[in-house]
């Protein structure tokens, strides 16, 4: 049984079996939060498998997120949707594993700056192919019911998840910790530091290209700089810092309190919400510098 620091497998289908139940039992403003809780997860998830195991913070998850709209939004009514949205995540990680090599050349901040300055690169590249093309944006009519796109989601959530936890608990895993802690003695015990980067970064946009794709369906619309929103990558890494980026739960936990957060925020105060959930962020960054899995890990210990 798959496990990351002692939460079983069981634990993750029971939780996305109560999501599906809670979605689709509780109306459709329900359906929708637990839509995008899924997404917020899935995303998370997936920037964990590369970000969150080698120390590289990428500001550039959005691109594969767009690409994957963007796919599926150009093959809407062309492809059937049990093809376009796998097509989605495989253009997002054939793009990913293109450019890897010569953004994987930088360190630090200038990795930060290089994936931020990629995305906008791609939206204004997408942009002015769509504005060549006489597309200003693109209607989808006749897509899937809320419902459906809830269960997708939550697979792909659940598919996010287990991957980090099979990674976490594998060869290469320890590989991607390694380059964490110093990537020259990494290399120096012959682990494959180049290939391992590559990898993981093109691995970690396969599953953002498919959340990317689900979410043009669901919004019946899709507009470039929609999609290539960097708020995205701003939220993911968020919900990150939130939850705790070195452990799988924390993607889990970080989206639950941001999401659930915003929800009561708003519904009682929609004109100061976004104030006070600055507010509970910078609290969370001072007073939970390890996010809330460190809480747990705390509580634990004291126990």
């Amino acid at each position: 049984m798959i496990r990351a620091h002692g939460l079983p497998l069981a634990a993750i289908l029971a939780g996305a079996a109560a999501l599906m139940v809670f979605g689709l039992g509780s109306g459709s403003y329900w359906t929708i939060v637990a839509l995008n809780l899924a997404m917020w997860i899935a995303l998370t998830q997936s920037w964990s498998l590369f970000s969150g195991t080698t120390g590289y913070i990428s500001l550039g998850h959005v691109v594969a997120y767009g690409i994957g709209a963007y796919v599926v939004a150009f093959s809407f009514k062309i492809v059937p949707l049990w093809l376009s949205i796998p097509l989605a995540g495989v253009a997002a990680g054939l793009f990913a594993l293109m450019v890897a090599l010569p953004v994987l050349r930088v360190r630090g901040p200038y990795f930060v700056i290089l994936t931020f300055g990629l995305a906008e690169l791609v939206k204004y590249i997408l942009l002015n192919v769509e504005t060549g093309l006489g597309k200003s944006s693109r209607l989808l009519f006749g897509a899937p019911k809320p419902d459906t796109l809830l269960w997708i989601m939550v697979g792909l959530a659940v598919a996010a998840t287990v991957a980090l936890y099979a990674v976490h608990r594998s060869r290469f895993g320890r590989g991607l910790d390694a380059i964490r802690e110093d990537e020259t003695a990494a290399e120096t015990i012959g682990i494959p530091v180049v290939r391992v980067k590559v990898l993981a970064y093109a691995a970690s946009a396969v599953i953002p290209g498919m959340v990317g794709g689900v979410m043009a369906l669901r919004s019946t619309y899709f507009e470039v700089l929609q999609v290539f929103n960097p708020t995205i990558s701003f939220t993911i890494v968020t919900i990150a810092i939130i939850g705790g980026a070195g452990d799988a739960r924390g993607p889990i936990l970080g989206a639950l309190f941001l999401v659930g957060l915003s929800e009561i925020l708003q519904n009682a105060s929609p004109q100061i919400y976004l104030i006070l959930l600055g507010l509970c962020l910078i609290g969370c960054v001072l007073f939970l510098p390890t996010g809330l899995v460190g809480l747990l890990h705390r509580k634990g210990g004291a126990r």
